[in-house]
């Protein structure tokens, strides 16, 4: 369940990020008037960079008619229009759409944030009193009236009159407001003229009467006391046409149509202001959060034609201000072009001196790189180890000398080979699939083989391989670092040949033990049949069983004397077999003289009718055993000389998961615990004949050749040697 309940809350967090925010445009005033046309279009320029928000605008149309029993109706009629519509947000443009907003709030806009802009006099108090604070904030148009009059005052120093123009909207109706505080402040300079209740003709008839010290402030004309509607264009062109004295304006959209300019108020700017706050809004900002903008980004805007034609500086009255229609000249019509191409020329050069430099720098990297490589090879080259590297499809890429001459092949043959066409099919099978295992896990390998030479001479190699990767960190290929171990393969075998002669002592003892029961009963037969023969009493069946007997006694000599060469043989390839062979073919070399030791050895097998194996050197492994057994023997024998006592060698034989173990026990006293590490050092012995190579042999043989380990520990007066060899390969 709460799984379900969290996938849900989920699926509809998912559903409303992506719902896309609605927003009505309110308009005070029609379509085609620049004023709303401007803040229209910055709104739905800043609102195409979003998908999600969907804007739709509607026009009150209050400068044509504007009375309660309208305005009631136009409620009713968004109401009917916007029943099913689930707005986000609403934006007020103008004083009307602000008053409509406000009275209308509950009825149309429930609980819905409301942002204004083109607000004149605005008082905060009013939001107060119609509990609206929480619901509105916005953009106060402001238009500056004093500024103008001051910089009509400056730029007109002689002005007689200034004849203010203005309607009764409610628009024209604040800026009067606001007249009555600055006209008396400048009566004494000039003469002020308000007129604002005349039907156009006379309106055209003063204008055209005004003397050349004489300038008008454009307010509004949207309608003249005759009821006679006009456009904003219009309504200024008929002025314009008549007026032989420069005209001042307090908005923008006047500019370009014959004003000479003034402190401006911005639709544009207006536009940007209320898009800003509507984006924090949609965002999840609270109203009471966003302050009201209460100072309009207005800016001293002037007409360059109306300017010259009038004969007018500015520049000794204002230092910051917008000039248009100013003619270009040659360098100035050619500005943007002429910057362009000294700055693509600029950064042209920095490029060439850039490439010039990064050129040198290449070439002395590449005669560094060069040097390098040169060296690298040279080094290779010196290194006698045979070097080799080749990509991820088994290909060599290149070599050191020393792999050349391996294979009795020029570098320029090996180049592009694989190992298929050096080495026999199954080394190089082997060697491959070493290669694609390590390109997969990214890992080192060491591995061994032995192969003939086309001289053939047999080579005992170590392959120390690795993946190498390019500069991109994508992988190379395999690198390979071989090391020849021939001398020292065959400076083992030679000392473990040493190491067998070293028994050939024992050996022979041995031998002679086991000759001695045979020989008797040679001697026994022979003089049996001596005698038969001098009695005259031999018949054919006697000489039959003494032939048959002493072919019995001859045997088993020969079969010693067999396994004794068996034994002095060295074994080539590593093989499985029998431990409970290797133990009797040891038993049958070295048993008799065991026993006649007074010396009781035992093989104790673990895993009782299993036929346990080894993967490993044969004949070495006997050779390890015989070793061990022949110094549990000798001590044994040393330790019991005065006591006569019978010694005890027990043989543990047991079957482990990976490998079998084989525990070697002896009774005849434990070794020091100070030289008890050392025994497997070469040439360390505690007899005086002694050699020193028996064990170190058998750890080499055991260790490095089986890949199994053999330790030595003391346990109370016995020694135990135990050897631990893989029973498959490795």
């Amino acid at each position: 369940m709460k799984k379900f309940l969290l996938f849900s809350l989920l699926f509809i967090t998912c559903l409303y990020a992506n719902k896309p925010k609605e927003v009505l445009l309110l308009h005070s005033y029609h379509k085609g008037y620049v004023w709303s046309d401007d803040i229209s279009k910055t709104i739905e320029k800043n609102f195409s960079k979003f998908n999600n928000i969907e804007l739709t605008t509607v026009y009150m149309d209050t400068k044509r008619v504007a009375d309660p029993i309208y305005l009631d109706k136009l409620a009713n009629l968004y109401k009917q229009q916007f029943k099913k519509r689930d707005f986000d947000l609403i934006i007020a443009s103008d004083n009307n759409a602000f008053d409509f907003a406000i009275k209308y709030h509950e009825y149309l806009f429930k609980e819905l944030p409301v942002l204004f802009c083109g607000i004149n006099n605005f008082d905060k108090a009013l939001l107060d009193e119609n509990n609206m604070k929480k619901y509105m904030t916005g953009v106060v148009e402001q238009v500056d009236l004093e500024k103008n009059f001051e910089l009509i005052s400056d730029l007109h120093p002689k002005l007689n009159k200034l004849l203010i123009i203005n309607d009764r909207s409610k628009t024209g109706l604040a800026v009067k407001r606001d007249l009555r505080n600055i006209i008396p402040k400048y009566e004494d300079r000039f003469q002020v003229e308000y007129i604002d209740k005349m039907e156009i003709e006379g309106l055209k008839e003063k204008v055209k009467n005004l003397g050349k010290n004489d300038a008008i402030l454009f307010v509004l004309l949207f309608k003249d006391t005759t009821g006679k509607y006009f456009t904003y264009k219009q309504s200024f062109k008929e002025v314009k046409a008549v007026s032989p004295v420069p005209i001042y304006g307090l908005w923008d959209f006047y500019l370009n149509y014959g004003i000479v300019g003034g402190l401006l108020t911005s639709a544009v700017a207006q536009g940007e202001a209320i898009s800003d706050m509507a984006f924090k809004v949609l965002n999840g900002v609270a109203i009471t959060e966003i302050p009201t903008l209460e100072k309009s980004p207005n800016l001293y805007m002037f007409d360059h034609k109306e300017l010259k034609r009038f004969d007018i500086d500015i520049s000794k009255h204002v230092n910051e201000f917008v000039i248009i229609n100013e003619p270009s000249s040659v360098y100035k019509q050619f500005t943007k072009f002429i910057v362009t191409a000294i700055v693509i020329i600029m950064i042209l050069s920095v490029i060439v001196l850039t490439l010039r430099a990064n050129i040198q720098r290449r070439k002395k990297v590449e005669l560094a790189l060069s040097n390098r490589l040169e060296f690298d090879k040279v080094l290779l080259d010196t290194i006698p180890n045979p070097i080799y590297y080749k990509n991820v499809d088994g290909k060599f890429l290149g070599c050191n000398l020393g792999f050349a001459n391996l294979v009795n092949k020029r570098r320029d043959e090996i180049i592009g080979k694989t190992a298929f066409d050096f080495f026999d099919y199954d080394i190089a099978l082997k060697n491959t699939n070493i290669d694609k295992e390590l390109l997969q896990t990214f890992s080192t390998s060491t591995s061994e083989f032995t192969f003939y030479t086309s001289s053939n001479h047999m080579k005992h190699i170590i392959l120390n391989k690795a993946v190498y990767k390019n500069i991109d960190d994508s992988v190379g290929g395999i690198v390979c670092i071989m090391d020849d171990i021939t001398e020292r393969v065959q400076q083992k075998q030679f000392l473990i040949q040493q190491s067998k002669l070293a028994e050939m002592g024992d050996m022979v003892a041995a031998i002679a033990h086991q000759w001695n029961e045979p020989l008797v009963e040679l001697s026994a037969l022979v003089q049996d049949i001596q005698t038969t023969y001098l009695l005259n009493e031999l018949k054919d069946m006697d000489v039959k069983d003494f032939v048959n007997d002493s072919m019995i006694q001859i045997k088993y000599m020969s079969r010693t004397l067999s396994d004794f060469r068996n034994f002095l043989k060295p074994s080539t390839k590593k093989k499985l077999f029998s431990i409970s062979k290797a133990l009797n073919d040891i038993n049958e070399i070295i048993g008799k003289q065991v026993f006649y030791s007074n010396i009781h050895m035992r093989f104790n097998y673990k895993n009782k009718n299993e036929e346990l194996l080894i993967y490993g050197y044969e004949n070495e492994f006997k050779q390890v055993l015989l070793n061990l057994v022949n110094n549990s023997k000798n001590k044994i024998i040393e330790s019991n000389i005065d006591t006569n006592d019978k010694g005890n060698i027990d043989i543990n034989i047991e079957r482990c998961d990976n490998f079998n173990t084989i525990e070697i026990i002896d009774d005849g006293g434990s070794i020091d615990e100070k030289i008890i590490t050392s025994i497997f050092e070469p040439y360390f012995t505690t007899k005086e004949d002694g050699t020193g190579i028996g064990l170190y042999m058998a750890k080499v043989i055991i260790e490095d050749k089986m890949r199994g380990t053999i330790s030595v520990k003391n346990k109370g007066n016995d020694v135990i040697f135990t050897i631990k060899l893989p029973h498959k390969k490795v």
